[in-house]
């Protein structure tokens, strides 16, 4: 019974994780090397990794979406997309996507000459089902080496934390004086049952 409540556990803990992996600001230090516009099927079930914005119609199968191509300080290209989220999730609020899109215009750079950005997005990118991170803001930054101190996730999940333990701590007293004493009164009156006969 253990293994089964520690699995449960594990596979909540596995799915809470990974949503906020996606759903929570990341932010990159890249160089801009390109940005164009492609046309995508949006037909198939990566369909939820596509913002879909209320005033676009949910039957919609394709549509143009812009990208953000870039390089990090590696050599590893990173490419974002570069769409308005909405009023939808995750709430990000973005509804900037052309004038993001001139920023990493003006930030576009070569190898002998680089400017470096900051690219704060959400998301993941995989090339087997061809999703891509969705950049909602981009900022020039001196150098390579130029480090973002993601304010916003470690308070995020420093109050996601406390309301954890708050939760789980308000349980354990709900179950002490609700649940364990009507238990222990049944299975009490099973015994009394069973001694009878």
């Amino acid at each position: 019974m253990t293994y089964v409540k520690w699995t449960f556990w594990t596979i909540v803990a596995v799915i809470v994780g990974a949503f906020l992996h996606y759903t929570l600001p990341q932010h990159d230090v890249v160089r801009v090397v390109n940005t164009y516009q492609e046309r995508q099927d949006l037909g198939d079930w990566t369909r939820i990794f596509w913002s879909s914005p209320e005033d676009q119609s949910a039957s919609l199968v394709n549509r143009d979406v812009q990208f953000i191509s870039t390089v990090t300080a590696a050599g590893k290209p990173v490419v974002y997309r570069n769409e308005d989220t909405g009023w939808g999730w995750p709430p990000y609020f973005k509804f900037d996507t052309a004038n993001l899109q001139t920023e990493a215009d003006d930030l576009k750079s070569s190898p002998e000459n680089p400017k470096w950005a900051v690219v704060t997005h959400y998301g993941w990118r995989s090339e087997i089902l061809s999703i891509f991170p969705n950049a909602v803001a981009i900022q020039p930054v001196e150098s390579k080496d130029a480090s973002v101190i993601p304010w916003f996730n470690i308070i995020f999940l420093t109050l996601f934390g406390m309301l954890v333990l708050t939760i789980r701590a308000l349980w354990i007293q709900f179950r002490r004086r609700s649940i364990d004493p009507v238990l222990e009164d049944v299975a009490d009156r099973i015994e009394d049952v069973t001694d009878r006969f």
